[in-house]
């Protein structure tokens, strides 16, 4: 038998560095997903070490769902299926299946990097899927573009979100300003379904202009999005006193954002920096089937989100 190579490498895979115009970013092997993301110098992404695995979600590609299902179960195509409770402690299927597959290389130039994994058929999701992630740096931040084809002969349900979590330069979470162009929240339980919504013009969860977030506790789906011309949308993070901010973009096909404050991670990691996750669907997609893509045989789609770090508008300080 051929000997086996078991010397210890990262526990993410191999690691795959694209560079541009004073930007820098990581992208793994296990999750395909990004592991830093930096811009002159400044992470930007809370990200995770070479030798640590990914935590809370940190960076990675949420397929074939975002979020959550409950109690992993779902009817499609007139069957009911059952996924793997992979967020037990509240009976939950959580965050897709391909996080931790291991996604190959397809193509790597200085500046970008394309991965790819193949989704296999199996009972609690019983279609094959192709998916290709293009991780791009330049002048204008990081873009990402993702496409997902269905290899399978019977339409595949879907849903795509990603987790990147952010931060600005000597600011706290709580000293954050938010600006999310969104007009309502789902209402959830106490497994974080949702259970209703709600709108949130006037109200504390009213991101509509620029605020800061302080000691607000987030774990919150919001949409009904206010959409720039192309029909995307933008949720952006700033420090106005300091003249910096980070704002994260995405277009159609995502009408969700999930804004997560961090209070439920490890101690070393609580409320440390702000999950900004663009959703295609909401949680619970797959019974609600609220915003649910459904993927004919061979059909491919594509959607892109980026990062782009800015400069907010420094506040006047002083007697005037």
């Amino acid at each position: 038998m051929d000997n086996v190579d078991a010397r210890p490498g990262p526990p993410s895979g191999a690691q795959w560095t694209i560079v541009a115009d004073g930007h820098e970013a990581v992208v793994v092997e296990v999750g395909g997903g990004l592991r830093t993301y930096r811009a002159d110098g400044f992470d930007y992404i809370d990200g995770y070490g070479e030798n640590e695995l990914a935590v809370g979600g940190a960076g990675q590609v949420l397929a074939p769902w975002p979020n959550r299902i409950r109690d992993g179960r779902y009817t499609f195509g007139g069957a009911t299926r059952q996924l793997h409770l992979s967020e037990p402690a509240r009976h939950n299927a959580i965050h897709g299946l391909t996080c931790w597959l291991p996604w190959q290389l397809i193509a790597k130039a200085a500046d970008e990097v394309v991965v790819g994994v193949t989704l296999a058929a199996h009972p609690g999701y019983p279609w094959s899927l192709v998916l290709r992630t293009r991780w791009q740096v330049s002048a204008d931040g990081l873009r990402v573009t993702h496409q997902v084809t269905n290899a399978s002969a019977e339409p595949a349900p879907f849903g795509l979100g990603v987790h990147p979590y952010l931060r600005l330069p000597a600011t706290s979470v709580d000293d954050m300003t938010v600006h999310l162009p969104a007009r309502s929240r789902l209402l959830v339980d106490s497994r974080l379904l949702p259970i209703g919504a709600a709108k949130v013009a006037g109200g504390e969860y009213d991101f509509g202009k620029p605020r800061r977030l302080g000691p607000m506790v987030l774990d919150t789906a919001f949409g009904d999005l206010d959409r720039d011309s192309g029909g995307g949308s933008a949720v952006t993070l700033s420090n106005p006193e300091q003249g910096s901010s980070v704002a994260v973009w995405a277009d159609s096909a995502f009408g969700w954002w999930q804004m997560f404050t961090g209070d439920a991670l490890p101690e070393d990691r609580r409320r440390r920096s702000v999950a900004v996750e663009p959703m295609t669907c909401p949680p619970d997609a797959f019974r609600s089937g609220r915003d649910l893509l459904v993927l004919e045989p061979a059909e491919t789609w594509q959607a892109s989100w980026g990062i782009r770090p800015g400069v907010a508008t420094p506040t006047r300080s002083g007697n005037g």
